[in-house]
């Protein structure tokens, strides 16, 4: 028989990089009764949300909700732009771009991979490079991950759009925001972005189950002529019942009444606030790795990630087993290597519903898991990050 809760004192550490933990009001506002998805109560819902979501994408463009995960967003944003044959041109910069990558592989897209180490962020010369080389611009857009989840790398946006301005290429720019979303400052309309992908399950704050489409006007254009199969995904068929606050199939109703939460609590907190916090807590965590005498998986310390932090462990040891330890003991959830980096790393998730003493406990239990399971380190990782957090108030990052 299956025991879904082996420590029944206390809450459960939740500390991958998402799914996050879901804030108390939220799951409250989940809770209400649904309500009919045709009627005035939900138009009003409706047109809130994909009023207040906006702001959270830096956009005055509309943005698309589905009831789908990140995945169903990475095709969406594909299907509605490209024909079969499209070149697209994407970025290795770890696990999930890589995913990105297989999914326009399926759909009959030719892929043109700029590979990477995953310790790195996006290159913008080398995709600017690559772009002026296309002079018979069979390049239809470039997609690039904005904060890899798998390494705790965070890429330059603007970086890469003023790159592909420079190479006077006309690609579309498409960027995964999965993981950075609510969590690191983000600008669709600044950066110069014509699809933004995104989901609810990370700085959102929300239960997996709703994607994202941030649809800029060049977008919106190459939709009109794309060729690729699309129904459930077809922008064009959200667009109209959505100017309502309605949707043309079933929505995720009660996920909506969270996501109206999640939004409510955002602006309240103020997206500044929000993203300052998010960089304040990685600091404090980066300081800790560096406390315990382990390695960041990053290298370039302008791209270490604000939402979650990436940590090899010494040579000769498990990660899992690392990870395993500190479950058992501990309750607490770490986040696994992905792909080529199984069981070398493990992730701290430091994004979404957050505090100092949140972060303080997660790092305990590292600390306390790192000497349980044996791993070679220096004590003293969490006393560093807490006279941090300690001499630096919240809403500086120090």
């Amino acid at each position: 028989m299956l025991t879904l809760n082996k420590h029944p004192s206390g809450r459960h550490f939740l500390q991958i990089p998402g799914p996050t933990n879901v804030p108390d009001r939220v799951l409250r506002a989940i809770d209400q009764p649904t309500i009919d998805h045709r009627g005035p109560e939900f138009g009003e819902l409706g047109l809130s949300v994909l009023a207040g979501i906006k702001q959270v994408f830096g956009t005055a463009s509309p943005v698309v909700i589905y009831p789908a995960s990140g995945t169903g967003a990475w095709e969406a944003a594909l299907v509605n732009t490209l024909s079969p044959g499209d070149r697209v041109l994407m970025v290795e910069t770890g696990h999930f771009a890589s995913l990105w990558r297989k999914l326009a592989g399926r759909l009959g897209l030719e892929v043109d991979y700029l590979e990477g180490d995953w310790r790195h962020p996006v290159d913008a010369a080398l995709i600017g490079a690559r772009l002026a080389e296309d002079a018979q611009r069979r390049i239809k857009a470039v997609c690039v991950v904005h904060n890899e989840t798998s390494t705790g790398v965070t890429s330059d946006i603007a970086a890469v759009r003023a790159a592909m301005d420079r190479a006077g290429h006309p690609a579309l720019l498409m960027v995964d925001t999965i993981s950075s979303l609510g969590s690191i400052d983000y600008r669709h309309d600044e950066w110069g972005v014509d699809v933004t992908v995104a989901g609810s399950q990370k700085g959102l704050m929300l239960p997996p189950g709703l994607s994202f489409n941030a649809v800029g006007p060049r977008a919106l254009a190459a939709a009109e002529t794309a060729r690729l199969p699309r129904s459930y995904w077809d922008w064009r068929e959200m667009l109209g019942p959505n100017a309502k606050g309605y949707f043309p199939y079933t929505p995720s109703t009660n996920l909506l009444y969270g996501l109206h939460e999640a939004l409510a609590m955002l602006q309240a907190e103020g997206l500044p606030r929000v993203y300052a916090r998010h960089e304040r807590h990685a600091r404090a965590t980066r300081l800790a790795v560096a406390g315990w005498g382990l390695e960041l998986l990053s290298l370039d310390p302008a791209a270490h990630s604000p939402a979650l932090t990436a940590v090899l462990v010494p040579e000769g040891h498990s990660a899992d087993a690392l990870r395993r330890v500190i479950l058992d003991r501990f309750d607490m959830s770490l986040g696994q290597g992905l792909g080529k980096l199984t069981d070398r790393i493990f992730r701290i998730g430091h994004l979404g519903h957050f505090n100092d003493l949140t972060l303080c406990g997660t790092l305990a239990g590292v600390e306390m898991g790192l000497a349980a399971a044996g791993v070679p380190h220096r004590p003293g990782g969490l006393q560093a990050a807490m006279e941090y957090l300690t001499r630096t108030p919240e809403g500086e990052a120090g």
